[in-house]
């Protein structure tokens, strides 16, 4: 499924943050360009320019057009390449940041993680989620796909800061009003369908929290509304374990039965999985979000990414959520993706640098439905960029650029963050938000959530 972003009527949360404007012309003179693209090229001294939130040109400074630009950008210095697109995270857990850490995955939730969550107010989601677009913009994220509570005041928080996001419309349903909260998904939908920023999803949380009859009227919503599904799917090996008690089949073919697979659908995780749930996955419209860190820190396993991309399985990554990670890092995620399974299976071709990159640009826009509008440095498509500092003791000397933005550059060298023909961060400065503000906000609010939590598990 590719989306296309189109403008449309729209909802009133909308009408407090007016659209993005797009009469800024940005010239870019990077010293190289990785565009990420089909032929994975690398452009020695390019030029890009962009108008009116897309790029109208990308190539050879000699050769460029002549271009009266609002805003210009150089240096030697500079590597330019597609924003990073975060395809698994639930924003607001950066309230709870290292509240929980060093348990298995159904411990830590069910004696931790929902316990606080049962006090979040929308507003703190909205801070919550604030936070969360502060670290992620500033490491060069430009997209990210969210899944969790208040979505709406989540969405606040993209759009006052510039980010471009798919928010997932979340059920848990063992909480009251799961009926209602599902009617509110496709008003959700409605309400968001075609934003030059956000693309709206759906997003059962998993089979073990969600009923049949749940799952059935959101993949009802999801093929009429034309709306892609996320959630999580084999996890861990407990989680397999008790959705085949329940279920009679693993996740991946529960998926298969329910007909949540005729349409695309974007599983987290997917850490075990046996052949004929791969083989499944490789006949479906069906995506993985990536999330190595997550899973080692939380001890759920190696996912056997290695095998899902030679069945030709798309594979995006994730940071997950803050409370599993500690943090929302693209680089780390990458650097992972790309070691981890050279271990596994004691092959150091086995996802190479280029692979990873990918993963986390083009690849992740696929695993969205935006590939046709992000993902890559092509003309015609959406400005979302990162600039990054080469002039780093650890980034010398310049072999392979394509080498160091995997294995060896961090979320600090980034320079500027742009999405959407917009600067978000520009030569280490915030332009969208105040971040001791928000950094202050979230610490008290933060601490706060926690007593409350901890009162109630000692009463």
């Amino acid at each position: 499924m590719m989306i296309t972003l189109l403008k449309t009527s729209l909802p009133p949360i909308y009408c407090e943050y007016p659209r993005l404007e797009m009469q800024m012309k940005i010239a870019l003179f990077p010293s190289v360009a990785v565009g990420c693209g089909p032929h994975f090229h690398t452009l020695e001294k390019p030029a890009i320019h962009i108008e009116n939130g897309r790029f109208v040109y990308i190539g050879s400074r000699a050769d460029a057009p002549r271009f009266e630009a609002n805003e210009t950008v150089e240096g030697d210095h500079l590597v330019a390449m597609p924003g990073l697109i975060n395809t698994h995270t639930h924003a607001a857990m950066t309230l709870l940041r290292g509240y929980a850490d060093d348990l298995p995955l159904e411990v830590w939730l069910q004696t931790k993680i929902w316990p606080f969550e049962a006090n979040l107010h929308s507003d703190d989601v909205y801070w919550g989620t604030m936070l969360a677009c502060a670290e992620m913009i500033r490491g060069g994220t430009t997209t990210f796909c969210d899944m969790y509570f208040h979505e709406n005041r989540g969405v606040e928080a993209a759009l006052k800061t510039g980010m471009r996001m798919c928010p997932g419309a979340v059920l848990l349903g063992f909480l009251p009003g799961s009926d209602e909260k599902i009617a509110r998904s496709r008003e959700f939908v409605h309400d968001w369908v075609g934003h030059d920023l956000i693309t709206p999803f759906l997003a059962p949380h998993s089979l073990y929290t969600c009923d049949e009859s749940q799952w059935r009227k959101i993949i009802a919503i999801a093929r009429e509304e034309n709306a892609i599904i996320t959630t999580h799917a084999s996890e861990t090996q407990r989680e397999v374990a008790d959705v085949t008690e329940k279920w009679g089949q693993s996740p991946i073919k529960t998926l298969q039965k329910l007909g949540a697979l005729g349409g695309h659908l974007l599983a987290a995780h997917c850490v075990f999985t046996d052949e004929a749930d791969r083989d499944i996955m490789a006949s479906n419209p069906f995506f993985v979000a990536h999330n190595p860190q997550s899973n080692l820190k939380l001890a759920s396993g190696i996912a056997p990414i290695e095998d899902y991309l030679w069945r030709g399985i798309g594979v995006g990554l994730g940071p997950d959520g803050t409370a599993s990670n500690n943090n929302l890092d693209m680089w780390e995620e990458m650097r992972l993706a790309a070691t981890l399974h050279k271990s596994t299976t004691h092959d150091a071709t086995m996802v190479s640098a280029q692979q990873a990159l990918k993963m986390a640009t083009i690849e992740g826009a696929r695993c969205l439905g935006l590939e046709s509008e992000i993902g890559t440095l092509e003309e015609g498509k959406r400005a979302d960029l990162v600039l990054v500092d080469f002039d780093k003791p650890h980034l010398y000397p310049r072999h392979n650029v394509t080498s160091h933005l995997v294995y060896a550059a961090e979320a600090s060298d980034v320079h500027s963050t742009i999405v959407n023909g917009k600067f978000l961060f520009r030569d280490g400065q915030y332009q969208t938000l105040d971040v001791r503000e928000v950094c202050h906000e979230c610490n008290t609010r933060g601490q706060s959530l926690a007593e409350k939590a901890n009162a109630g598990a000692s009463g």
